[in-house]
């Protein structure tokens, strides 16, 4: 971990509007707000009751769960990791957002906020100047791009810990401002240790939107230092816990890019915010003495080995979507199971089947067989459907999106009934997994990034 960084000769301090703002006292044009950024758009009452009616659903689940885990023996300790899974990943992240969602002001108070709602790192660092300047004096400083989190870096990331092997473009966890996820982020390894990592998130700010005070910046990040790996306090899961003094890291970033170029200069915002002790998302504490240096970077000279920017108004697949599609795909395969089962056993099933057709002249084995045929028929023609809806859930239709919720709240409200009313119990031998794909499936598309995505959507 450095030391506290001294003041580069280029920072000069203020306790003005810095670099773009207008003067103090003189009035300011209307913030035009980018498609969304800024307030969310307002949720429907529909919407609003997915997302809620998943969360009652997702305690069901892990109650469930639980209850199972006593009928397996030595397989207990496997139910109980499930049950730890689904209380760490579905359960709590769901109960936080609904809960912030009431008691955490939507306006910028100098902290980003978690995917489950919970106020995260502060926001410690602004800077002017385009993308390829940022990226060009980042990468000269010595920091590296973090990759995106997908399937094949959350893999990596994992091994390299265990391994305790270096991955310099591990990526960092979401977080959110301006009510969406870091544009980018960037990082130092420490040591060749992927626990520790010096990292920074930035947003870029919308069109118009200034600071408090009235000052104008092009973007707000986010620094701070990871020291281990441990479960967070707020919601069990497995992260990274911080280094409380977030202001070594804020220092030793102005200093670095400081460093970095010469055409780079900083001004600082004396008591921005409030000093303040407090706890991230993850649980770690903070603290911070509320000062906010301003990076210039519009004099620096962009060269062709500068990264490249991203494209503009590209708008990625939340993985919401992508999970809750290949969910549904998965009931698909179950129901195609059901069907091939049901094939193999064919005479025992249809032998089974207490029917009269008697009126038809059809009787005996001949109308047990047109039964079950008609059945399978019509259950494969839905399972049909029901992968074309999966389908546009994948590509980003909204009406689809509600659809597959308004299905899955079916399933498990019927399945709720039979419970309560006839006593049918819900066990891994019944109809427990069939259940948690419908929940799974609606925590999936009842999230905010798949309801925002499918909604950008439908009004390009």
């Amino acid at each position: 971990m450095p030391d506290e960084a001294e003041a580069p000769a280029n920072i000069t301090q203020t306790s003005q509007p810095p670099l773009g703002g207008p003067p103090l006292g003189q009035p300011r044009e209307p913030a035009k707000i980018q498609a969304g950024a800024g307030r969310p758009p307002t949720s429907s009452a529909l919407d609003t009751f997915f997302f809620i009616f998943a969360g009652a659903a997702s305690v069901w689940l892990a109650v469930l769960v639980f209850e199972e885990s006593f009928s397996w023996g030595w397989g207990v300790v496997w139910v109980i990791i499930i049950f730890w899974v689904l209380s760490a990943y579905l359960v709590l992240p769901r109960l936080h957002r609904i809960l912030t969602r009431i008691y955490l002001p939507d306006y910028f108070i100098g902290r980003a906020r978690t995917s489950d709602g919970l106020l995260g790192d502060p926001v410690n660092l602004a800077l002017t100047g385009t993308e390829a300047q940022l990226h060009q004096v980042l990468t000269e400083a010595g920091w590296t791009r973090a990759d995106d989190i997908t399937a094949a870096s959350t893999r990596r990331i994992i091994t390299s810990t265990l391994s305790r092997r270096s991955y310099d473009e591990a990526p960092v966890s979401p977080l959110l401002l301006f009510d969406r996820q870091q544009d980018f982020a960037y990082q130092q390894e420490v040591a060749g240790n992927p626990a520790k990592r010096h990292h920074v998130r930035f947003w870029r700010c919308p069109d118009g939107w200034a600071l408090p005070g009235g000052g104008r910046v092009d973007w707000l990040a986010a620094g701070t230092f990871d020291k281990r790996v441990g479960f967070s306090l707020f919601t069990l899961q497995i992260t990274h816990k911080i280094d409380e003094n977030t202001d070594i890291e804020r220092d030793h970033i102005v200093a670095s890019l400081s460093a970095a170029d010469p055409a780079v200069s900083v001004a600082v915002i004396r008591d921005f915010s409030t000093g303040y002790h407090s706890r991230n998302g993850g649980g770690d504490s903070i603290e911070t003495d509320g000062d906010l240096p301003v990076i210039n970077l519009r004099d620096v000279q962009v060269t062709d080995a500068a990264p490249p920017a991203a494209a503009s108004g590209a708008v990625k697949k939340p993985q919401a979507i992508v999970v809750g599609a290949a969910l549904m795909g998965a009931r698909v395969l179950a129901g195609l199971l059901f069907i091939g089962v049901t094939a193999v056993n064919w005479r025992e099933v249809a032998d089974s089947l207490d029917v009269d057709l008697g009126r038809s002249g059809i009787t005996g084995a001949a109308a047990h067989d047109l039964v079950l045929a008609t059945v399978l028929i019509v259950y494969g023609l839905a399972l049909l459907a029901y992968l074309v809806v999966a389908w546009f859930v994948f590509v980003g239709h909204n009406w689809a999106r509600v659809t597959a919720m308004a299905m899955a709240t079916i399933s498990i409200v019927i399945q709720l009934a039979s419970s309560l009313t006839d006593g049918v119990a819900i066990t891994l031998r019944t109809t427990l997994v069939s259940l948690a794909l419908d929940i799974l499936i609606l925590l999936a598309l009842s999230a905010s990034s798949a309801r925002t995505y499918a909604r950008r959507r439908r009004e390009r």
